[in-house]
């Protein structure tokens, strides 16, 4: 066996190494707890290839270096000039449905309809969407959505049984609970018995 055929034959061993969405949210919310302001920064920079980039890229091991890149990215300009870090709830869907004014919020407002029927009528990852979609939660002052269920919801995003935009989508048009509906009737009855 010559040195080329053992060069070749390492590489093919070579151990692939899986994505860990929760350590890279973990990894990213450290940065803002300990305002590594400059390292944010770093990762604003949408199509950097800086250090912060390639680290973030770790985390998502062999196959999702790109994407766990760009979903650093969409954190940093969430928590771009916040002490804070969130780590988010939810769906993407969820969080739609808190985007909004005094006017109305999710279903009910129409730039939130537009803004979520663009994201899911996307055959690829709408990356220009969903960085609209953060920047519109972080000027409502709404959290975002946890950011290992968004990564790990854009690491399915063409899986046909994962059905990302379909749940996206019921998640947003879903009525609200049961907890608001019943303050909202307790407020009713308060003001007819007034």
């Amino acid at each position: 066996m010559t040195e080329h055929d053992l060069s070749a034959a390492t590489h093919w061993e070579r151990p692939r190494f899986p994505h860990d969405s929760v350590a890279l949210t973990t990894w990213l919310t450290t940065l803002v707890r300990n305002r590594e302001v400059g390292t944010l920064a770093e990762l604003r920079r949408a199509r950097g290839g800086t250090n912060a980039h390639i680290r973030a890229g770790w985390y998502g091991g062999d196959v999702h270096r790109d994407l766990f890149e760009r979903m650093a990215f969409l954190f940093a300009i969430y928590h771009q000039g916040r002490s804070t870090p969130s780590y988010g709830h939810g769906s993407l869907g969820a969080a739609a449905r808190r985007i909004g004014d005094g006017t109305g919020r999710g279903p009910d407002n129409p730039g939130a309809q537009r803004l979520l029927n663009r994201v899911v009528a996307s055959r690829r990852i709408p990356w220009r969407h969903l960085q609209h979609a953060v920047t519109r939660l972080r000027a409502c002052e709404q959290p975002p959505p946890s950011w290992t269920q968004l990564t790990e919801d854009l690491i399915n995003w063409n899986d046909r049984k994962a059905r990302v935009a379909y749940t996206w989508s019921v998640e947003f048009h879903t009525p609200p609970t049961r907890g608001r509906e019943t303050s909202n009737e307790a407020t009713t009855r308060k003001d007819t018995t007034s």
